[in-house]
């Protein structure tokens, strides 16, 4: 299941309209095993897909998925160990550090824990100022008015900016952090489990902040969860991963309501439905998430998957073109007979 085209699948929008590609992306870490041994973490082993404008990509799979690695590689605070990432028309690989310095200010992160990811012994205003001193020509009076817009545009009191984290909500903690991935205006914003950490009566409004600062700046938001009734609400691609690879991509209303791939079906059958018309037969995994050190011959989905045959025992499936989306399963027509 970690074979890819030899090119990044498709996408809603023109090619100029993309504004990140990544191609057979991997990142791979050494690690000690026993007192002298060491091994090989396939952290990402083959990832390929392309963001357009305007448009948010949710990318979903249980723990250890890769979805924070991921996270690592679009926004450099990491290289990648192969493969290719551009950003802008750059490929990160082989940009300068004056390019990469500029590219990072065009990609923000927005992290999982507003109470974690913000200095608690600086201002909102310190917070907001701060990248806006290193990254642009703007003067202490320019910078004031662009952060005083920008609380307001987060649902913020301007007057607040003098405050400290700690005086704030979970929620409202994390509209600071959402303000200081925008204060930029970066054409990428990589949002890693934004809501999860809020409770569930703050995380709607969250959800529509993120939604209404895209129609306003036409950001592009990759959006990691492993909560798809978040992606429902926020998604127009949904990127399904598994043990590192993709398994399934492609538009959010082809692959949620059409899953091609086993995984993606296990996933779909454990998200709560309130009106019983939307409710899923329960698909129930057998066995845990293989070890990344030791993953399994042929498909790597293959040990927990009830459609398993010898095939997928032997023969890693490459991501291929069924029913309107990419997907990296030997029996995709089969599974979604179904549903079709």
């Amino acid at each position: 299941m970690n074979a890819v085209p030899q090119h990044a699948p498709q996408s809603a929008g023109h090619d100029e309209d993309r504004v990140l590609v990544a191609e057979d992306l991997k990142k791979h870490y050494t690690v000690k095993r026993g007192m002298f041994g060491t091994g090989t973490v396939k952290a990402l082993n083959g990832v390929s897909f392309a963001l357009t404008r305007g448009r948010t990509l949710a990318v979903v799979g249980e723990s250890g998925c890769g979805k924070s690695t991921l996270a690592r590689q679009l926004t450099m605070i990491e290289p990648p160990t192969a493969g290719r990432l551009v950003i802008d028309g750059e490929d990160v690989a082989h940009a300068s550090k004056e390019k990469i310095a500029a590219l990072r200010r065009r990609v923000q992160m927005v992290f999982q824990n507003p109470f974690a990811s913000l200095n608690p012994r600086k201002t909102v205003e310190q917070t907001l100022g701060e990248p806006l001193a290193i990254n642009t020509q703007l003067s202490a009076t320019e910078r004031a008015d662009r952060i005083a817009h920008m609380m307001r545009i987060v649902g913020l009191r301007p007057e607040h900016a003098k405050r400290y984290p700690h005086m704030f909500s979970g929620g409202q903690r994390q509209r600071v952090a959402i303000a200081r991935a925008m204060i930029l205006d970066p054409q990428i914003v990589v949002a890693d489990e934004p809501v999860s950490a809020l409770d569930v009566s703050i995380q709607a409004q969250i959800l529509n902040l993120f939604m209404d600062l895209q129609d306003e700046f036409r950001t592009s938001y990759v959006f990691i969860s492993h909560n798809l009734a978040v992606v429902e609400h926020v998604a127009d691609d949904v990127m399904v991963m598994y043990l590192g690879g993709v398994a399934e991509l492609g538009d959010k209303k082809t692959v949620i309501e059409r899953p091609r791939h086993p995984y993606t079906r296990s996933l779909l059958s454990a998200t709560p439905a309130i009106f019983e018309s939307d409710r899923r037969v329960k698909i129930k995994l057998e066995g845990e998430l293989p070890s990344p050190l030791n993953p399994p011959s042929g498909c790597t989905f293959h040990q927990r998957c009830p459609y398993a045959i010898e095939r997928c025992r032997k023969e890693v499936p490459v991501l291929r073109e069924v029913d309107g989306r990419q997907v990296s399963c030997h029996r995709a027509e089969e599974v979604g007979e179904q549903d079709a």
